[in-house]
């Protein structure tokens, strides 16, 4: 985002509140004395957030949202978001493929926590797949979102399968999870049986997927830079009046650990050379912007 502020010569504060809502109410507050032309508020939730989203409506500030729990679009509040029911309708079709293809049938585990607005989206589209596929019997549900979130996920998948050696499959819909999951079945050296399906995509994540033996086979995702980009580009359009509609959803590609080990990719940067989906520069733009360098 960064970047994107510099290259169309904004002038981008932030403020970071680390996952605290308090903090952040108190610095979209802020954030409104201050006066800018538009305010971007990501990972959050409404409830926290809404009277800064009131006050910013009183004094006529434009709100780009981008993962804000319950926050709605309307004319003052603009809402960006990753397609995370593609990501995971994406995942779940290579499950399908990787287990027949019909007449689904496997022991998996899934890793969930509720109350994010990116994993209970994901988690539509799973309740609707294993409504669908009687024969997927979840044999654990588990998950945590914390600074030490791949260690308990690690932990977690451990316990689950030595009490459930017949599991197929681990449906891990963000990475922190996947790391977590992909560590579990290593330490006890299930690599073999059973595989790992993740989303979100990192340097460190490619190294995991690449590693010899690894069982992590496929991750959904958008890259976070863009993301970053194609949110401030829709602040400085809300900010002008310029903005077309009220919602936008940034698709995802699928990445396979046969696709990285096939082209070499190392890095996020090789990986957005190799697929090009991952750059959106079209994606919410206007003229003078694709005129800026």
């Amino acid at each position: 985002m960064q970047s994107e502020a510099e290259r169309l010569k904004i002038k981008l504060d932030i403020y970071n509140a680390d996952g605290d809502n308090a903090r952040q109410a108190l610095f979209l507050q802020q954030a409104v004395v201050s006066k800018p032309d538009a305010i971007v508020v990501g990972w959050g939730i409404a409830d926290a957030v809404k009277p800064g989203l009131e006050a910013a409506r009183d004094a006529r500030i434009p709100i780009v949202a981008f993962y804000v729990l319950h926050a709605e679009p309307s004319k003052d509040v603009a809402i960006i978001e990753q397609d995370d029911r593609l990501m995971m309708k994406g995942i779940l079709e290579q499950l399908a493929s990787d287990l027949g293809g019909s007449e689904l049938s496997a022991d998996v585990i899934y890793v969930y926590a509720p109350g994010y607005q990116s994993l209970d989206s994901r988690d539509t589209v799973w309740q609707a797949f294993i409504k669908e596929n009687p024969g997927i019997k979840t044999v654990a549900t588990f998950g945590v979102v914390s600074p030490d979130t791949v260690a308990q996920v690690t932990s977690q998948t451990k316990s689950a399968l030595t009490a459930n050696r017949n599991v197929k499959a681990v449906i891990a819909p963000w990475d922190g999870f996947a790391r977590g999951a992909t560590r579990g079945i290593e330490e006890l050296s299930l690599q073999n049986k059973t595989k790992v399906y993740g989303i979100d995509i990192s340097t460190a994540d490619i190294s995991v997927m690449t590693k010899s033996d690894s069982p992590w086979v496929i991750t959904a995702t958008a890259d976070a830079a863009n993301v970053g980009s194609v949110v401030l580009r829709a602040a400085a359009l809300k900010a002008l009046g310029q903005l077309e509609g009220e919602f936008l959803s940034v698709a995802p590609v699928l990445v396979t650990q046969e696709a990285l080990r096939a082209k070499q990719i190392h890095t996020m940067d090789q990986l957005k050379e190799s697929f090009a989906d991952l750059r959106t520069p079209k994606l919410i733009s206007a003229p003078w912007i694709d005129n800026m360098k």
